[in-house]
């Protein structure tokens, strides 16, 4: 014949146990066998929102219908499998997590994590007595649940790895797109698999640290790819403990576009080192501030004779590279002027004095973190030497113009002074006597020729000639014909006047 559980409540030993467990950090719901709540101590009250035993529920049943618990996962549970149907079934188990939530309200209000403890009578061994005991996680696990929102929307890459077994618990979006991987693709693996310390810059020290659940410091690895390849990055472990486990933090910086960047730069350089050098102009390259080089071409030292050796870490100034220092003075004030020269003439100086007229110009360019000057000198020695025959030989010619055409002489004209400006003084600038002289010298008359023409003294007509190149800025009679062609003066139009005065 079988007999019921002995109830606890027809004891005096509930009124010394309730004296023992009142005053516990812990919840403790005391449940007699009919399945009627006996007590709870005020820890307990607390955690479901409470002040009495009544409010908790008179049984299980009004427990279970005024709070409705689920598993973290959004599962509801059912009626057998709550906590307090499980302990009055004298089932034991152990931190059952749960959340509660209030009858008639959305929300759970708090994470309970709950374990059972059944009082067996000494003489019966028969249940007296089931004890539900409940600890508020709400903090723990609220905290857990903000460091989890962080980790998900930290755009720095991140890994979680357990230290017991060194298995990936938790991943990032941030470091599934930095390798290009899915999280199935992590989750579960070791370090062994995917080594985040792969060509550590201190990889001993590194597993060292793992080893040991001690900070990882910052260092530079590459983590290898799935489809080949490796991508570097800056890591550090630091030492955590997650679901009340040892773990490690794992955070990258991803370097790999500094990386391509340093890349592209070195090889950008690279380019620029070959161009210089191979430049068939002689080139330079000098601080901005006094001129002092740090590189040569070799067009450079064929042009001027200096070795990079005996050139480099001197001023241009210092070397004497300047013919002079009017030349040098003038370069300068140009450089303070514009910022950059640009086809400016100047004349150097070779390391053995041979004079060199160039075409300078220079370009500001940065050299690593330094402001350099980019230095380039055509020369124009031969050119200059070539005009300058020309210019004699013209001159020569135009001595005696009477066998030659107007319009070769036109084009003498021009080539003799072809700076001819358009800007400056025009003809409305010149008198009417004035202009019947430029006319004639347009037709290379010289003075004799013009005094007879005009019927006045060749004193007369050198005066006139003197006013006007002092009015147009010349002081050769074919510069004069060219600024008159310049600006469309037609000789064969102007009706002269002999013996006119003035």
């Amino acid at each position: 014949m079988s007999t019921l559980p002995k109830s606890l409540r027809a004891t005096s030993d509930l009124r010394h146990l309730r004296q023992i467990i009142a005053g516990l950090d812990e919840g403790v719901i005391l449940i007699d066998p009919d399945q009627s709540l006996l007590w709870a101590n005020d820890a307990a009250l607390a955690m479901h929102g409470v002040e009495r035993l009544d409010q908790l529920g008179e049984t299980v049943d009004d427990y279970r219908a005024r709070f409705r618990l689920r598993y973290r996962n959004n599962h509801r549970l059912a009626a057998d499998d709550y906590p307090i149907e499980r302990v009055v079934a004298g089932e034991a188990f152990s931190e059952v997590v749960v959340e509660v939530t209030v009858a008639g309200e959305e929300e759970a209000r708090w994470v309970h994590q709950v374990r059972s403890l059944v009082l067996n009578d000494a003489d019966e061994d028969a249940p007296t007595c089931v004890v539900m005991i409940i600890q508020d996680v709400t903090a723990r696990y609220e905290a857990e649940e903000r460091f989890e929102q962080s980790f998900n929307a930290n755009p720095a890459p991140a890994v979680i790895c357990r230290l017991a077994d060194l298995r990936f618990v938790k991943v990032n979006q941030g470091f599934l797109e930095m390798l290009g991987v899915e999280r199935e693709a992590v989750l579960g693996r070791t370090v062994y698999d995917i080594d985040v310390l792969h060509a550590a810059s201190d990889r001993d020290l590194a597993k060292q640290r793992l080893g040991e659940g001690r900070t990882i410091p910052q260092m530079e690895a590459e983590l290898q790819l799935p489809g080949g390849g490796t991508r570097l990055v800056i890591v550090a472990g630091q030492p955590i403990e997650l679901d009340d486990q040892p773990c490690m933090l794992f955070t990258f910086a991803d370097l790999e576009p500094r990386r391509r960047t340093e890349a592209a730069l070195r090889h950008s350089e690279e380019r620029f080192t070959r161009t210089f050098q191979l430049a068939p102009v002689a080139m330079a390259i000098g601080a901005r501030d006094g001129h002092v080089l740090c590189e040569i071409n070799a067009s450079f030292a064929a042009l001027t004779g200096y070795e990079a050796e005996a050139i480099v870490g001197q001023s241009l100034a210092d070397l004497g590279l300047w013919a002079d220092e009017t030349v040098r003075a003038g370069v300068e004030a140009a450089l303070a002027a514009g910022g950059d020269l640009r086809n400016h003439e100047a004349r150097i100086t070779t390391q053995d004095g041979h004079p060199i007229d160039c075409v300078v110009s220079s370009e500001t360019i940065t050299v690593g973190e330094a402001t350099c000057l980019l230095w380039a000198f055509q020369d124009i020695t031969r050119r200059k030497a070539t005009e300058l025959e020309l210019v004699e030989a013209i001159e020569a010619v135009m001595k005696d113009t009477s066998w030659f055409s107007r319009s070769i002489m036109d084009k003498l004209a021009r080539l003799r002074a072809p700076q001819a400006n358009s800007d400056g003084p025009g003809l409305d600038a010149l008198t009417a006597r004035e202009r019947e002289v430029l006319a004639l010298i347009c037709r290379g008359l010289d003075d004799k020729s013009i005094a007879r023409t005009l019927d006045v003294s060749g004193n007369t007509v050198r005066n006139h000639v003197a006013r006007i190149y002092a009015k147009i800025g010349v002081n050769r009679r074919t510069a004069a014909a060219a600024w008159a062609r310049a600006r469309g003066f037609d000789d064969g139009a102007i009706a002269l006047q002999p013996g006119r005065g003035g």
